[in-house]
């Protein structure tokens, strides 16, 4: 009996730590918004970066200096340049359409991760995972409404955020198997900030003073999301926490709602119910283990 207390309360804190996740993410979503009006796609990025690099300080002072050296750069580079493309991607949809339909679409990665896995990792695909995903690319179809005069481009940009997105987590999965941590974080914050300045030859355009505060924002929220998201898949598995993340739709809609007064269309709400029932279907069947051998 207190064994399965302890594996309920487990499952309570991480629920409420991947809630505060979808919160953060949320607000961080919203602060990339606001900087946006403003400012240039890669400015907005570049300081997202910078700023959450910046916020890692604490953690890196306190880490030996010979647990951040790699053999494993390459895939560190991959890993990172996933994650870059899909910030650029996810940042440029959040600018050019409403904020909830940029996070749902967003968080449809999870659509992703089996076929990414079983062509990268090699491993075999669940089964029953055919008709979650069906559901899923459904949902998505009704998201980005193509043949009745509401499709917009810029909906294919925030598929392809998720798209490479599925890609960098996939490649964290990977390099968690020889790196720790805090080496992962510190090369993907290293790379994305190094990269991320490359464009700023061209597109740089200096922050008025109030910008200063909201993309600072959009750095610290990012890593206290992380944060909160790395703490609640420590406390029960994916299959059990990952679906309150779709909580993150929610309060993105709100925030959308009070801020700049935008309503999601009904067909992004049916989109999003068929998605993100999808998505804890498919994150399920991935901690389901397979019988037979």
């Amino acid at each position: 009996m207190p064994l399965r207390e302890d594996r309920q309360g487990d499952l309570g804190r991480g629920a409420l730590s991947m809630l505060a996740s979808a919160l953060l993410f949320a607000a961080m979503s919203a602060a990339v918004k606001a900087a946006s009006l403003e400012l240039p796609n890669p400015v907005v990025v570049f300081f997202r970066n910078a700023f959450g690099l910046l916020a890692l300080l604490p953690w890196l002072l306190r880490a030996e200096s010979r647990r951040l050296g790699t053999r494993h750069l390459p895939e560190h580079a991959v890993r990172g340049l996933a994650g870059l493309g899909s910030m650029y991607c996810f940042f440029y949809a959040i600018a050019h359409m409403g904020l909830a339909d940029a996070v749902l679409l967003n968080y449809s990665l999870p659509l992703f991760l089996p076929v990414i896995e079983r062509a990268w990792l090699k491993e075999p695909l669940p089964r029953g995972l055919g008709r979650p995903l069906a559901v899923g690319f459904l949902g998505v179809l009704l998201i980005l409404r193509p043949g009745l005069g509401l499709f917009r481009p810029v909906a294919l940009v925030g598929l392809l955020a998720a798209l490479l997105g599925a890609l960098a987590q996939v490649g964290v999965r990977r390099l968690t198997r020889t790196e720790p941590v805090i080496r992962i974080v510190f090369y993907f914050g290293l790379i994305a900030t190094l990269f991320s300045a490359l464009p700023l030859a061209w597109q740089w355009r200096t922050p008025r003073p109030a910008a200063w505060g909201v993309l600072l924002a959009t750095g610290l929220l990012a890593t206290l999301g992380q944060l909160f998201l790395t703490r609640a898949y420590s406390h029960a598995p994916a299959g059990r926490v990952g679906p309150f993340i779709f909580t993150g739709v929610v309060f993105a809609g709100v925030i959308d709602w009070i801020l700049w007064g935008t309503l999601p269309h009904a067909f992004s709400v049916a989109g999003a119910l068929l998605v993100g029932a999808a998505a804890i279907l498919a994150l399920r069947l991935r901690e389901t283990p397979r019988s037979g051998p």
